[in-house]
């Protein structure tokens, strides 16, 4: 695989994002009810769960065989979404021993989610916001190429249907699993 098709590892010198402030308003909110598809062909309303989860937002993961969407690696913060699901994969086990759920959540459809969460190996299931409701309930930052909109990536931390904390920018994406279980450490739930 040529370093454009080599999904698993991150191209050098690609741009950092920069805190826009587009999430400054997540903190405290409750969240709507909106229910997403999931991979595992449920139906997941993250308003209603209890204890924590943490989803991870990310923009496209790339499927081999299919190119990037034109300038990709240009845009602050779009490359890097396989290598942030195997992150979470990786440290699975560690945020379960925290009581935490964790979904990633995309606007691509959920059969391209499939595929991405098999061919990785995901042992939890990624949500489908492919009509925008979700994100457009939260007024989640966004970013459009080629007349399609993807979501930035972010990671929200959710109690009880409020979120708790937003990690935003996220970069470099490897790293997130392991900023967010760190996060979770220094924040435990009462007793």
């Amino acid at each position: 695989m040529s370093g454009a098709d080599n999904y698993y590892d991150l191209p050098p010198n690609l741009p950092v994002p920069v805190d826009d402030g587009a999430c400054g308003h997540l903190p405290g909110m409750r969240l709507p009810t909106v229910p997403l598809s999931s991979t595992a062909g449920r139906r997941i309303d993250l308003a209603r769960l209890t204890g924590r989860t943490v989803v991870y937002c990310y923009p496209a993961t790339g499927k081999p065989g299919e190119p990037l969407p034109p300038g990709w690696d240009a845009i602050p913060g779009a490359r890097g979404c396989t290598p942030q699901s195997c992150a979470f994969r990786d440290h699975h086990g560690d945020l379960q021993a925290q009581g935490v759920r964790v979904f990633g959540l995309s606007t691509q459809s959920t059969a391209d989610q499939q595929e991405a969460a098999a061919r990785l190996r995901l042992p939890y299931d990624l949500l489908s916001d492919a009509n925008l409701a979700f994100i457009r309930a939260l007024r989640l930052p966004t970013f459009a190429v080629e007349g399609r909109t993807y979501v930035k990536r972010l990671t929200l931390v959710i109690h009880e249907g409020v979120i708790e904390h937003v990690f935003y920018p996220v970069f470099p994406p490897n790293a997130n699993a392991g900023e967010v279980i760190r996060w979770l450490s220094a924040h435990p739930l009462p007793a």
